[in-house]
């Protein structure tokens, strides 16, 4: 009797396991954006709610005082003068973000930096940064903590307070993703010498006659001051929401243009903007002469003309020590988050032009702009 021989199951040629592994593989490409697509449209999302939930601080904020806050908290525009605090408008509407314990572990009657009469009085307050101001798009913002130290660190107006654990300044600067608007006043203009190509300085200031066909673009009053082109106070005007540091303040009614074509505040980089900090003026306001989304961190920070060479005409326009690190910019693909003097939000292209731009950028230069311009 004959024993039948086993029978083997027929298995994957070769070819046949390349070729389903190669259909795996083109499905996962096919996959692998939509699901990033999906996450950033989350991530954009709660960019605007946290943009939204400042804007309803902000009008709270000016219900109960008149106004809406200063950029800066100076002595006569001084930030290093007397008791200045300097602390930035971000600081001043932590009560309207249900964020009073916060507010109340602020002293606001000594100087925020390590040489205060009472140095480490900000620690608490400075190691604080809640989420609403951060975009869960940027992954540089460090929770919200970046290095205060070396060329690629954060620097604000002054040492940070003592580490009580330490004995020493905090190494650790706080930051946000929002920074408010000064507007189509210069982001460089008198700073450089009018090295930035985008804007047109002179000094003094450019007419009709010099600019020819070119539009205008930056006017006296640096960064929203009232200083003019030859650092004299009075000389400038704030065009847009905020001064960081000449004591300028805006209420509705100075909001000629129309709430809802003028910016308040929108997204910025704190690792494309040395200075960019949490507390202190000089790191809470940004402008419309710099282009939309201008990358400001190309050049190597460590350079010799680069690292701390704070607005120096000689700067690189990569560098985050340069003026032009003063504009608005996201990691949102094709432009960036704003928030609008009315409260609302609206994404506004990177491919924006620069008249229109620095048109919502001021609050009354009775500039003629439709939404369709800008949306």
């Amino acid at each position: 009797m004959a024993i039948p021989r086993s029978r083997r199951g027929r298995g994957f040629t070769l070819i046949e396991l390349l070729v389903v592994i190669a259909i795996i593989g083109v499905l996962i490409a096919l996959l692998l954006p939509a699901v990033q697509a999906a996450r950033e449209a989350a991530r954009r999302a709660q960019c605007i709610n946290n943009l939204k939930q400042v804007g309803i601080a902000m009008h709270n904020y000016h219900d109960q005082m008149g106004a809406f806050p200063p950029g800066g908290m100076t002595f006569n525009g001084d930030p290093w003068g007397g008791n200045s605090n300097y602390l930035s408008w971000r600081a001043m509407i932590l009560p309207q973000m249900e964020q009073s314990t916060v507010y109340n572990a602020i002293n606001f009657n000594v100087n925020t930096w390590a040489g205060s009469s009472n140095p480490g009085a900000m620690f608490t307050a400075w190691r604080t940064v809640l989420n609403v101001w951060l975009c869960p798009s940027d992954p540089n913002n460090k929770g919200g903590l970046r290095p205060g130290t070396g060329s690629d660190g954060q620097y604000p107006a002054g040492a940070p307070p003592i580490n009580p654990s330490t004995g020493v300044a905090d190494t650790l600067v706080p930051v946000s993703n929002y920074a408010g608007s000064f507007g189509d006043n210069y982001a460089g203009g008198p700073l450089n010498g009018g090295a930035l190509p985008w804007e047109t300085y002179s000094c003094p200031p450019p007419t009709i006659a010099t600019l020819g066909a070119r539009p205008r673009s930056g006017y006296d009053g640096f960064w929203g001051t009232d200083f003019d082109c030859a650092f004299n106070r009075g000389g400038g005007t704030l065009r847009g929401i905020f001064d960081y540091r000449t004591l300028q303040y805006t209420k509705l009614s100075n909001i000629i243009d129309g709430t809802s074509n003028t910016i308040m505040a929108g997204e910025v980089l704190p690792d494309r903007a040395a200075d960019s900090n949490f507390y202190h003026g000089n790191g809470a306001c940004a402008g419309t002469t710099v282009p939309l989304n201008w990358n400001s961190n190309t050049f190597p920070s460590s350079a010799a003309n680069c690292n701390a060479q704070w607005q120096n005409s000689t700067a690189p326009l990569g560098c985050r020590y340069s003026a032009a690190a003063k504009g608005f910019v996201s990691v949102h693909p094709g432009g960036a988050n704003f928030l609008f003097s009315d409260g609302s939000v609206k994404f506004l292209k990177q491919s924006i032009s620069l008249p229109t731009y620095n048109a919502i950028g001021s609050r009354d230069g009775n500039e003629a702009v439709s939404a369709d311009a800008f949306l």
